[in-house]
């Protein structure tokens, strides 16, 4: 019999690169819903719940769980999923579960973003303290305080202080368990993946010395400070946390160049700069600061997205040599031949039968190209 998984979200392109993202004690993968479907533009991102918390199971974890325990269960879940090695990005507790991760199982990541968490937790009697009134009192006292230890004042999301009502009593107090057990403070600096650090600076609950402390132990790690935030950054700055986790995960914004030749292919745009005279070098240089440096750089929209639109354009204007080179150019954004397929079959509808069937014929004959090119290499 299958053991159960944490119930979990997945959203974006099965081929997108993945990205797994963790809760904090209390919530439910709801932490992300203003960063997740962004970051699904470019990347497969599943959320997951604590045991108790959300959709997943209360009896996952018992008593005297640990750190290490959640994080045998997020592996569990990636090898459900067929996802080898992935991006990690966890807020409270499931920064910690990332931290464990990193240190015990660094093959299985490849970049690691902590958010309002910490190497150690603060006393561990207190945790302890708290596990036991919850398995007696249940977790209504909590919820009371919920919106001052996770937000700054005047700020609430429903959502999440409901998820925090309805956890699970026992399966909260473990994971308290766990984070009183916590503490890799002195194996930090084992930790070798990319590693960003996020902190609320009005967070009293991993306050941004305690993310400090991570930075300054994890080598070539990077800090970023949230003004106006507190302990759930995720809901309360999530332009801010994209922000950080985009450039983490994708790298400053390319050059305007660079973007053409990623997209194009170093031949095209050698032998455009080749034929350029002092008569279209300015056109040249307006094109790649424009339209590569300024639109195309624009996360808004994944560069698979925009391959669509452009190749639907240049349909409907008849421009028919671009269109030789755009497609290409979205064989190389990750757009399958049934895809391109598709974009002209709508076009056909919008655009004009006259027109697509030109489409179809220039799409033919480079897919065929792309095909011999694949085959002699």
């Amino acid at each position: 019999m299958t053991a159960p998984l944490l119930n979990h979200l997945s959203q974006g392109p099965d081929s997108a690169p993945p990205l797994l993202l963790g809760p904090s004690l209390g919530t439910s993968y709801a932490l992300w819903d203003a960063v997740a479907p962004e970051l699904s533009v470019t990347h497969r991102v599943v959320r997951w719940d604590l045991p108790g918390h959300g959709g997943s199971a209360a009896d996952l974890i018992g008593p005297g769980a640990s750190v290490g325990d959640l994080a045998a269960l997020v592996l569990d879940l990636a090898d459900a999923l067929g996802i080898d090695r992935f991006g990690y990005a966890g807020v409270s507790l499931g920064g910690a579960v990332g931290l464990h991760l990193a240190v015990h199982h660094p093959d299985r990541l490849t970049s690691l973003a902590v958010l309002c968490s910490a190497a150690r937790f603060g006393d561990a009697t207190a945790w302890r303290e708290r596990a036991e009134r919850v398995r007696r009192e249940g977790l209504e006292w909590l919820v009371e305080s919920a919106d001052a230890r996770w937000f700054t004042p005047g700020f609430t999301v429903p959502a999440l202080v409901r998820d925090h009502r309805e956890a699970d009593p026992e399966a909260y107090a473990a994971c308290c368990d766990a984070l009183a057990a916590f503490d890799l403070r002195d194996r930090l600096g084992e930790i070798a993946v990319p590693t960003l650090l996020v902190a609320g600076r009005q967070d009293p609950a991993t306050p941004p010395a305690q993310l400090r402390e991570i930075a300054d132990a994890v080598t070539g790690s990077t800090l970023v400070e949230l003004p106006g935030a507190s302990h759930l950054a995720p809901a309360q700055c999530p332009r801010a946390v994209l922000a950080a986790l985009r450039t983490q995960l994708d790298g400053p914004p390319a050059s305007g160049m660079e973007v053409r030749r990623q997209v194009l292919g170093d031949t095209h745009v050698d032998r455009a700069q080749a034929r350029q005279t002092p008569f279209t070098a300015r056109f040249q240089d307006f094109i790649s600061r424009y339209a590569w440096g300024e639109i195309w750089t624009d996360p808004t929209l994944s560069r698979r997205e925009r391959s669509m639109i452009t190749l639907t354009a240049l349909v409907a204007h008849g421009h028919y040599d671009e269109l030789a080179m755009h497609v290409r150019a979205a064989r190389r954004n990750g757009l399958t031949p049934q895809e391109i397929g598709a974009v002209l079959l709508q076009s056909a509808v919008y655009c004009g039968v006259p027109a697509a069937n030109s489409a179809f014929a220039t799409a033919q004959r480079v897919l065929e190209e792309l095909a011999e090119e694949e085959d002699s290499g």
